[in-house]
């Protein structure tokens, strides 16, 4: 958990946290497959097998931002990171990916990942200015069995 002057705490999100950062996308415009691989059921297992990856940014008690983290055992991925508008531009999406590339070194990983749509200028910014180098000759492809994951 780090803590800052500014008053952002960053810790795992709690299981009865999860409204709220499901909320937290819906505010920040964040797409999200509730009916999909983003049910809350879903998220719920996903939380209790890495509780140390689902980070929470907290402005006193009200949650401003969250990131999840996964590890495949290769590599750290950051996904889901969200700030809420009103919050942006504090650092606190910059806090997020610092605590969460922390959780996934504490995992022995130390090759980070992130997936962001071509359409999302702010997210690519944001992570090169974090130190991530964007990889021109990786096309990413997906199979789906259903077009909600």
């Amino acid at each position: 958990m780090i803590s800052s002057k500014s008053g952002l705490t960053i810790r795992p999100l709690r299981e009865r946290e999860l409204n709220a950062m499901v909320k937290l996308w819906s505010l920040s415009d964040l797409p999200f497959r509730p009916k999909g691989r983003d049910n809350m059921k879903a998220l719920r297992a996903q939380r209790r097998a890495s509780p140390d990856l689902f980070l929470g940014a907290f402005m006193g008690s009200k949650l401003v931002g969250v990131v999840l983290g996964t590890d495949d055992c290769r590599k750290g991925w950051l996904n889901r990171l969200a700030v809420l508008p009103e919050a942006r531009g504090k650092g606190v999406a910059s806090a997020l990916i610092k605590e969460c590339e922390k959780a996934l070194r504490r995992r022995g990983r130390r090759l980070f990942c992130v997936l962001i749509e071509s359409y999302n200028t702010g997210s690519m910014d944001l992570f090169t200015k974090a130190g991530y180098k964007r990889e021109e000759e990786i096309l990413y492809f997906t199979k789906r069995e259903r077009k909600d994951y």
